[in-house]
Order: C-alpha cells, then structure tokens, then sequence
C-alpha cells in the first residue's frame, strides 16, 4: 500500500509562484546526482581519495576490518552537555566522558534527527526517510501495523552480518514489537533491550504520576492487555527470544541501562578475542521521560533533578563502555559515533533536556532535531570542530563504507544516507551533504540548505513547554518561510522577500525531492495520522 504523494507536490508546485525568480536557480545547489535512487551529494573526490587510502592503510596495519559503535541517547537536548553544545556542569550536570570524547574527536554540532524517536532510529536503520519506511510515528500501546514495514528493507544489522560482522543491538529498539519487526528478525545477529520506550514501561507502575491508571484496577488490566512487551529480551539470530529481567516496578527499571550497558561492555571484551569484527549500536533508555535515578546516581548531578541526575549516569557509561574498549586493546580499531534521536521532550519539563533553540521534540524547529554529535576513532580523526551538515541516516552509508560494504544496495528504493567517511576521517574534512529533509508524519515540513533553512508547515505550541500535546500542524501562509539560521538561529524572523533570494533555490530543490517519491513511493503500514 502507498501513500498519495499529490498533496506534497502540489503544496511545493502551489507556493513556488509566490517566490521571486532567480536566474539559474538550481546552479546554486551544490550537490549532484550520483545514482537516480540516491541522495544527491556535494563531489568531494579529492577528499574520498585521501580517506579511502587511509582506510586502507589501516586494514593493513591491523589486518581487520574496524569494528563500529554507534551510541544513542534517548530525548538528549543539544544544549545538555558540554563542549562546544554549551550544557554540562554550568547547568547543573557535568559531562566529562562526553566532552572529552568531544576534545579528542570531531565535535559536530549540525547533526540532523527526524522530529521524533522512531522515525529516527529507522532512518538510521535503513538510510532511508521514515515517509519511505512508513515508520512515521511511534508504535503506541493498541496499535497494530498494516504491514510488516521491515519484510522488504534491509537493515545496517543486515547488511553487516552479510559481510562478516557480527552485530548487536543493545537497548531500546522502539521500531516494532511483532514478530518480524526485532532485531534478530531484521538481520541483527544479537539483541538485549526493550522494545518500547521508557515511559511506557514504568507507567503501570508510577501510582503518583498515574493514579487514574495505576490504582484503577480495571483499567490497569486493561491496559496490560495492550500495552506490549514491558521487560527486558535477549535474542540471538535463529534461537528465540527469552525474558530474561521482567518490569516489576520503578526501582527495578531505574537499574536497566547499568544492566544494558554491563551487557555491551562484557559484549565488547568476548568480540575483542575474536576475528570478527563488530557492529554495536547502544540505545540508552535515558534520558526519556519519565526519568527515574538508579541508586548509583540518585543526586549525582549538581542539580538534583532526576533528569539531570541520569545525564550524569549517560556520561559516567559513556566513559565506562569506551574505556573497555581501551582496556580490550581495540581503542584504535574502532568507530565510534555518539547522539541523541531527536530534541528534549518540552511537553515533561522540568523533567527534560534543553536546546538553546526553538521547539523541542515533535517539531521540525531547531530545537527538535538539532542534535549533538561526535565522531571517535583514535589515530584516525584528528581532534577538530565542524558546524557542517551530517544527517544521523548519513551514519548508514558511512558505516557501511568503513565495513568495506562493496555491494549494490537494493534498487528499487531510494537512500537518503549519504556516506560522509572522508567528512569524518579526514583533516579538515567538508560534509558532502548540502540538504536536510524533515518530515513530522506525512508532512514535507521543513528543508535546510547551507545556512537556510525553509519552513513548508510548522508545528505550533497553544501554550509554552506543549510541543506534542498542545500544539497544531500549519501550513505557513502565503509564502514558505525562510530563515537564515546563522543570524536567527532560533527562527524567529523570515527573511525571504525582506532580505534574500534564495528563497527559489530552496523551492526549486524542495520540489526535486517531492519528485523522487513519484519514482519511489512511500509506503503506508496503518500508522497514518490522517483520518
């Protein structure tokens, strides 16, 4: 089943009269087309020369391939931790594992999310927009899919393993709980995690936050019945999957990511002794709401606030995992690559994060989808900052590329992920990436170019700290709005008629993207938002 993609293109065909012309307008872009079923990138041969041979210089000084660790957390805010992202001790929760990971790697701080957690992980997942997957939105308790969206994708679990890796999933998955939808169901060889998130695991059980739920027999039963799968899984390739800790209360859930961080530290010493090597993407289940400290952390931050004490606890695991890795001897043999899904989750303030930007998760403002990131291999990425793009569905194509990944991704779908391995690995290095797309549901909403960014719909808050519950879809009006984020990078005044021509470049290369849908249409699995 696909979607109509009519109302995308005629909502980009019906706003571009209203754009002063340019001559040449899409001369300004500087990206180009490389395959018809791939993003369009910015050439850069030069640089993908020098990182290939430096690539291959590595292999043959270990003799292995790198292994790779993607490190996500949930609901992280771009201004939460230190470094050049301007959070950390001064708000209230010191960050030192993270910001010297910065201080030694690339510290980039134009990282694009989609608006909301699923859409992001799959995109990361595939290096394909959620609108291509149909993971658009959350899976929520009640809901049942249309279709199994992974039965025709291929993962990055799925890939690697074809070539050789062995790879694990540790963590929150949050992109499908049915058979068919796992891990090990999708090409992951090993899996250890929740396949929700953490406030749908702790809300049986939070009777403060929840009475009408909680202390509601009835209701709670009923519930129960729709409310997934709330414990923590193991499950290997081929051989099942077991409980091996159920939920039982809100203590004992506080624990999970000491739990789940044990499991890919000692995951991490058992592959280091072998020849294979390894692909691991870590999904903290903090720092969504609602946060709840482990008894290690319980005050650790200067704040004293539950959110900020489980910053203190991501950080204190960030340095415990990447110290294994040093104490393994695989320090130098290893890509590491760490983020946040989307921005802070405003709507559970004071127990969220903070972006210096406009909006918050669920929105395509900045501060929905503006993330940190930070790109980590010793020896290989020289120490440097870089206000760059990089799209977190780019960590697909580059991840594959570092693998050595020689293959023909499938055809018949269009990837988005641009591999950025000479951006990365490289002195100096350009990002090849010159568009950012961003999508909240069905909706086209939002595309950044360069320092501009354009606004096709918004999503508006009725009352300040409400960006999921309290807030409306819109179209923008007579014109798309155009902001030019390195003088208003909160968005807050639009420049295109007033100030810039760069508005019609930036229709004209909306447009091209509606186009690929018409070759390569999105699919729909029952989580449409439309009624």
């Amino acid at each position: 089943m696909t979607l109509t993609i009519k109302p995308i293109i005629y909502l980009l065909i019906s706003t571009l009269p209203l754009i002063p012309s340019i001559t040449s307008a899409e001369a300004l872009s500087r990206a180009v087309i490389i395959e018809k079923n791939k993003q369009q990138a910015i050439p850069r041969p030069e640089q993908d020369k020098v990182a290939m041979n430096e690539l291959a210089l590595k292999l043959k000084s270990t003799g292995k391939k790198p292994n790779i660790l993607w490190l996500v957390v949930d609901d992280l805010g771009f201004g939460d931790i230190g470094g050049p992202w301007g959070g950390g001790a001064h708000i209230g929760a010191a960050t030192p594992n993270i910001d010297q990971l910065a201080e030694n790697g690339l510290a980039l701080t134009s990282v694009y999310s989609q608006p909301t957690c699923t859409p992001t992980r799959s995109a990361m997942m595939t290096g394909r927009l959620p609108i291509r997957t149909g993971l658009i939105r959350p899976i929520l308790a009640g809901d049942k899919v249309t279709t199994n969206p992974w039965a025709d994708e291929m993962s990055i679990g799925k890939a690697l393993s074809s070539i050789g890796y062995y790879t694990v999933l540790t963590g929150k998955w949050h992109t499908g709980e049915d058979k068919g939808m796992r891990p090990v169901d999708v090409g992951f060889d090993e899996f250890q995690g929740y396949y929700a998130s953490q406030k749908e695991l702790t809300q049986q059980f939070d009777e403060r936050r929840y009475p009408d739920l909680v202390l509601d027999k009835e209701k709670l039963e009923r519930f129960k019945k729709i409310g997934g799968k709330i414990d923590m899984y193991h499950a290997q390739k081929g051989k099942g999957e077991n409980v091996i800790i159920p939920t039982t209360s809100i203590e004992q859930f506080a624990e999970a990511d000491h739990i789940l961080a044990d499991f890919t530290m000692n995951k991490i010493k058992e592959l280091a002794k072998q020849d294979k090597p390894f692909f691991i993407s870590h999904n903290f289940m903090r720092v969504h709401a609602d946060n709840h400290q482990s008894k290690e952390f319980k005050g650790a931050s200067a704040s004293k606030y539950p959110y900020k004490d489980n910053v203190v606890e991501v950080d204190a695991l960030v340095g415990r995992i990447i110290k294994t890795l040093q104490d393994s001897g695989i320090e130098e043999n290893t890509f590491v690559f760490f983020t946040s899904d989307n921005g802070p989750q405003r709507d559970s303030w004071p127990d969220s994060g903070f972006t210096p930007f406009r909006g918050g998760k669920a929105s395509a403002w900045e501060g929905g989808v503006r993330v940190p990131g930070i790109a980590y291999w010793k020896g290989v990425i020289n120490p440097r900052e870089s206000a760059e793009l990089f799209d977190m569905m780019d960590l697909f194509n580059t991840s594959l590329t570092l693998a050595g990944y020689n293959k023909t991704l499938p055809t018949d779908k269009f990837f988005d992920g641009i591999d950025q391995t000479s951006f990365l690995i490289t002195d100096d290095g350009r990002s090849k990436r010159e568009h950012i797309y961003i999508w909240a549901g069905e909706d086209f909403m939002a595309m950044r170019m360069r320092e501009y960014k354009i606004h096709f719909k918004v999503t508006n808050e009725q009352s300040e700290f409400m960006g999921i519950d309290y807030s409306v879809k819109q179209n923008v009006g007579l014109s798309p709005w155009l902001f030019n984020l390195y003088i208003d990078p909160k968005e807050e005044m639009p420049v295109g008629h007033k100030l810039n021509p760069w508005l019609a470049s930036m229709g004209v290369e909306a447009k091209k993207h509606a186009a690929t849908f018409k070759i390569f249409p999105p699919k729909n699995i029952g989580l449409s938002q439309k009624m």
